[in-house]
């Protein structure tokens, strides 16, 4: 090379150097943190598989004071007490295979039943209803949004419906139980004010902005050759969205709505306030029903530290921790990958 020699050496530079550790401190204490939270909700329903015999209640428990003389009665009374079995809030139970895949969700009696078949099918279907109405909904805006809307208008339809997705969920859980249910009620006419599908809609304005951005977002790296090839061969623009930019983003929404499902099926206060907290086993949208989120939200307060059912709520974190995190997953290192690689010519 002319011209003398060129320091490529690297100049240190102290804040380049003290950002970096900065954000690989946080990016590790982040994973950390998650690694954690995943232990931790393991280690709490683990008890359930390895069950072991435990008495609610000791002798020393029954014991009823007596101020001064003992009278006969008490003693009788103590004697009562140490024949029977005392149950404080319901005996524990056994979380068993067979109670577990049972159709009754009812901790607390005598005989406790931890049949989770009724939480998930209504987990299943208030997302399945949220999915339903709110994916076509953001598929139908995102591509609107990226193909047909004015420059300045998509500059404030974007930031507006993204800024959706920060609302707080008990603010849509009241517009939910005041507004939507006695409007669906009167509307259909059906028996219970608040259900499966009054649930499912009030669900689905909550995914509907994180359908909408992955989706615009995706329309909007689909290359420019495509559609004006498209439209250079006579296609309507309507033509061009709907059979040429909406199939090649496939993957982009196909990740957008593995991510609107796992928001709507791990949502909490939506469903506890508008779908009736009813532990049916029904496939009738328009019946109360109980999601498994809303349990954990419902009971986790109320029971025993240690006991069988603060380990079988445990046990349905553990399930929906998985289920989300392998949606996520998918759709974010699966399906992204697919679309980065169709678009590089790569796959």
């Amino acid at each position: 090379m002319v011209g003398g020699n060129i320091n490529l050496k690297k100049r240190f530079r102290f804040g380049e150097f003290i950002a970096e550790k900065i954000i690989k401190g946080v990016s590790f204490i982040s994973f950390a943190v998650i690694v954690l939270i995943f232990i931790f909700v393991f280690r709490e329903a683990a008890p359930i598989f390895s069950p072991t015999k435990q008495t609610s209640t000791t002798n020393t428990e029954l014991v009823q004071e007596t101020y001064g003389e003992e009278s006969s009665a008490a003693s009788e009374t103590v004697t009562e007490q140490k024949n029977k079995s005392v149950e404080s809030s319901g005996s524990e139970g056994d979380a068993t295979a067979k109670n577990l895949l049972g159709n009754e969700w009812q901790p607390v009696s005598e005989n406790p039943k931890y049949g989770l078949l009724p939480l998930i099918v209504g987990s299943f279907k208030v997302t399945f209803i949220a999915v339903l109405i709110g994916a076509p909904i953001a598929i139908l805006a995102a591509l609107y949004t990226s193909f047909f809307a004015p420059r300045k208008l998509r500059e404030f339809l974007k930031p507006a419906i993204e800024f959706l997705s920060g609302f707080p969920s008990v603010v849509i859980g009241f517009f939910a139980l005041v507004t939507l249910a006695s409007l669906f009620q009167n509307l259909f006419g059906y028996q219970y004010r608040l259900n499966a599908f009054v649930g499912g809609i009030a669900l689905s304005l909550a995914a509907i902005p994180i359908i909408y951005s992955v989706t615009e977002d995706a329309l909007s790296a689909v290359p420019k050759f495509m559609t004006e090839a498209s439209l250079a061969l006579g296609a309507t623009k309507w033509q061009t969205a709907l059979f040429v930019v909406l199939p090649a983003a496939t993957p982009g929404v196909f990740a957008a709505l593995l991510l609107g499902v796992g928001r709507a099926f791990g949502e909490t206060m939506i469903v506890l306030m508008a779908t009736g907290n009813a532990a049916l086993m029904s496939i009738d949208f328009f019946e109360p029903i109980r999601t498994m989120s809303a349990t954990i939200g419902a009971e986790m307060a109320e029971v025993v530290f240690g006991d069988t059912h603060y380990n079988v709520l445990f046990f349905i974190g553990s399930i929906l921790f998985v289920f989300t995190f392998i949606l996520n997953a998918v759709a974010e290192f699966y399906v992204r990958n697919k679309l980065q690689k169709k678009f590089q010519g790569t796959a």
